[in-house]
């Protein structure tokens, strides 16, 4: 520590010893931010010194150990990386300088911006004068740098986090395989940004417990392959645990081979992430607590266990149970928080409606690794996109428009097996609080983070526009097509706290400031669960207290149990080590694997200000124009060619579906609508057929009594599944209800899949047996005549003929479900 150095309070501007934590004037707390440095020059300042007359220079930079892999563009490659790259701002409380323009190196922090718990964020560029030259700074802030903990009696030097090679030998199975996971999920991002290699320079990577962090971005000098990671890697293997040494060994030499996509290369990790995990008991504990604040009349926030009473959760992976030891509805740990927008009461109306919604859509979601990481994302973004839809659908009843719509922000984590999962819209946040730190994991929906993701601008600078706050995206503000929800998931291989919360706790940096004293000790067993929340909710209060202040906190314990055996973790995932064409074990692809293990990016990425391409266009098209002209003129050959397609008008485009409908997965307890009807190959329109009882194929072009024509538009909810002797799969279905118009004709029902029998490809041809016309000759009227289908009946279809006619779906309202609604008997 500096005993010179001064930092300057934000809030009554006095000056401060570096070692005090208050200010020693007004008692605000001194916020402490250290930044790593870019630059050829840094180097030249000693400790102690000044960077523009602000930026303390701290030390604690170390020399690279290994040679880099990346590009040195504009200096801020490998080869300028040496002591004193450690700055502390001493003027926290001024917006620091920002840059007229982006370079190239920096525009991949920019772009990657959804990625900043593993990456670096630029703070802003100091000048450097010195010698009658001066150059441009940049400052990172958020970069892997240990800081003391305020508990310590003793000062600590900020110094930066260990490589990860330093840590690898020591660390766990779960933890070496976590990391393994996390680099490979960044490959595809990184890659795409022209900055992979960083991903292959062992100085770059950086750990603080279980998260990997980049310690800054490396330009890619030529296109890296999964070959170079692969290399990397099977050095690694010597230090591995045991467990994890022969799997890494053979997934190494598949990544050298060309054997492995960067797809391919997660589900892998995936899957060895799953049995490793079945070493570890989880214990979870879930509080949370919501208050309307000091300025506001009501409370427009809503949560999720509605209770101040604690709610416990077990779960041993040995007896593939978990063990609820809470009274709540769902019997899998899941807390969320909704921020309520709209006047007139609105925002309360629709955040409790979304709380209740997803609660319904996530009730049959179970803790026994029966689901895939993929179905269990896609599930989760679904349950938002029902809860946007009623509340999209209450404010058209109620002839809402613009501003007056009301609508809510959400974040909920759900724990299943070895993850935690984080889902979002708007400006709620979600935390991840550790021994070794605190990182706001979830991206607000809004002005700011938008233009940084499109790389116009610097968070900070974003920040200071007007409007930059405004969101651009929440529940019930549109249809569900339009909503893009954030779904993430993160490996816990150690005790750890999820803070859920509105943002009336963690505006003005609140979360950042307080982790330390009220959350942290309750991983130490200090404080309890409850009594942090509250606290908490006073912080909100007091500090802010503008707002509506909403907490929900997500406790785990783990504890290890016996490990297996190393073997056991290869033997799981060789059988699997397919082609790059093939499905993963599991009925995951590979490309929808890595859908789900990286933050979706929901908006184009566009230049920095785009320059119009009109000019350069009527240019080319003149002289192509001037180009043909001259070769008609001067190429007879061309010419007759050129005039035999214009006169000769090619034939009519065959109105043949070039596609087939994807066949689907009907699950027991699943919904489904019956899009539509399909066509015989002579023209003939096929019906989907309900049937009493499953029957044999060579019988069913037989008379058969009972049988009935489901309409299109039904909801049917999966009972039960029947095989029979010929190996057929039946389908015991229960008929939710029925869409007909006012005259009595069923129709598709007006739902937000309104349009999907016009989106998806349906079948011309369908080779089902059950939806055959009834044979020739037969006469209208005769015993193979169909009944009408009433609601609540129940009956068999075959697995193969529904593919062609319905569609699975979750975004079922309760008035749609019918008779199959819990309670309709």
């Amino acid at each position: 520590m500096h005993d010179t150095a001064k930092i300057t309070c934000p809030f009554c501007q006095a000056l401060n010893p570096e070692a005090h934590r208050f200010c020693q004037q007004c008692r605000a707390i001194l916020p402490k931010r250290y930044l790593y440095a870019l630059g050829k020059r840094i180097e030249t300042l000693r400790e102690g010194e000044l960077l523009a007359d602000r930026y303390l220079i701290a030390g604690g930079g170390e020399a690279p150990s290994h040679d880099d892999r990346g590009g040195d563009s504009q200096g801020f490659g490998l080869a300028s990386l040496k002591h004193n790259r450690i700055v502390l701002d001493t003027k926290p409380g001024l917006p620091p300088e920002f840059p007229s323009d982006i370079p190239s190196p920096i525009s991949p922090y920019l772009r990657l911006f959804p990625y900043r718990i593993h990456v670096p964020q630029v703070f802003g560029v100091a000048t450097l004068e010195k010698k009658g030259k001066s150059e441009e700074i940049w400052l990172l802030e958020q970069a892997p740098i240990y800081k003391e903990r305020q508990q310590r009696k003793t000062q600590v030097k900020p110094q930066l986090l260990p490589e990860l090679t330093r840590v690898w030998q020591s660390a766990s199975p779960l933890r070496q395989l976590n990391w393994l996971w996390q680099i490979a999920t960044l490959w595809q991002p990184f890659s795409s940004e022209g900055v992979a290699s960083s991903l292959l320079c062992p100085n770059l990577l950086r750990v603080e417990g279980g998260l990997v962090r980049l310690l800054q971005l490396q330009l890619d000098r030529s296109t890296p392959a999964l070959s170079d990671l692969g290399a990397l890697w099977q050095q690694w293997v010597e230090g591995a645990n045991p467990i994890v040494a022969e799997f890494l060994a053979q997934l190494c030499q598949h990544l050298i081979e060309g054997q492995l996509s960067g797809d391919r290369l997660v589900a892998q990790l995936d899957l060895a992430l799953t049995n490793c995990g079945k070493t570890l008991e989880r214990n979870y504990q879930i509080v949370t607590r919501t208050d309307k604040g000091p300025s506001r009349q009501r409370n427009e926030d809503a949560r999720y266990p509605n209770s101040d009473t604690p709610n416990s959760f077990q779960f041993s992976p040995q007896n593939s149970e978990l063990k609820q030891a809470s009274n709540v509805a769902i019997n899998t740990p899941l807390a969320i928080v909704c921020d309520g927008i709209g006047g007139h009461e609105g925002g309360m109306v629709a955040s409790n409606l979304a709380v209740e919604t997803i609660q319904q859509q996530l009730h049959h979601v179970r803790n026994d690794n029966s689901w895939q990481a993929e179905t269990l994302s896609t599930t989760l973004e679904m349950a938002i996109c029902a809860a946007n839809d009623q509340i999209s659908q209450r404010n058209d009843a109620e002839q809402r428009q613009q501003r007056q719509r009301m609508g809510t922000t959400v974040v909920m984590a759900l724990a299943y097996g070895h993850e935690i999962y984080i889902t979002h819209v708007g400006d709620s946040r979600a935390y991840w609080i550790t021994r070794s730190g605190c990182h706001q994991v979830t991206l607000d929906d809004d002005v700011a983070s938008r233009e940084v993701r499109l790389g116009y601008s610097v968070y900070r600078e974003a920040l200071q526009q007007i409007g930059s706050g405004s969101l651009v995206q929440a529940l019930g503000m549109g249809s569900s097509m339009n909503l893009h929800p954030t779904v993430q998931r993160f490996v816990v291989d150690e005790d750890c706290i999820f803070l859920l919360c509105s943002d009336g706790l963690s505006d003005s940096d609140r979360v950042e400031q307080f982790w330390e004293d009220e959350i942290l000790p309750v991983l130490d067993g200090k404080i309890d669960l409850t009594v942090a929340a509250a606290r908490l909710i006073e912080i909100g209060n007091t500090l802010n207290g503008h707002d509506n202040v909403t907490v929900a906190l997500v406790r785990c314990r783990v504890n290890h149990l016996a490990e297996t055996p190393g073997s056991k973790l290869w033997s799981l995932g060789k059988s699997s080590l397919v082609s790059n064409t093939q499905t993963p074990t599991g009925g995951v692809s590979g490309k929808a694997q890595s859908a789900s293990t990286r933050i979706k990016t929901r908006l184009l990425l566009a230049p920095r200000r785009p320059r119009s391409l009109l000019p350069l266009l009527l240019g080319i098209g003149l002289l192509l124009g001037l180009g043909s002209a001259i070769a008609y003129l001067l190429v007879p050959e061309l010419a007759t060619k050129v005039n035999s397609l214009i006169f000769n008008p090619s034939p009519a485009p065959s109105t043949e579906a070039s596609e087939t409908a994807t066949p689907a997965s009907f699950d027991t307890g699943s919904f489904i609508l019956v899009k539509s009807s399909a066509e015989s190959g002579s023209g003939q329109i096929r019906d989907l057929v309900l049937f009493p009882q499953p029957v044999a194929a060579a019988q069913i072009s037989a008379t058969v009594t009972g049988k009935k024509i489901v309409p299109a538009g039904s909801i049917l909810q999966v009972l039960s599944k029947q095989s029979t002797p010929g190996q057929d799969v039946w389908l015991r279905l229960k008929v939710c209800s029925l869409a007909k118009t006012a005259s009595g004709q069923t129709t598709v029902p007006s739902t937000p899949h309104q349009s999907l029998q016009h989106q998806l490809p349906v079948k011309k041809n369908p080779t089902a047996t059950n939806l055959s016309p009834p044979p020739e000759g037969e006469p209208t009227g005769a015993k193979n005549e169909t009944r009408p289908l009433q609601a609540g009946e129940i009956g068999w279809i075959k697995e193969g003929d529904l593919t062609s006619f319905a569609l699975p779906t979750s975004t079922v309202t309760p008035a749609r479900q019918g008779k199959c609604s819990p309670g309709s008997g």
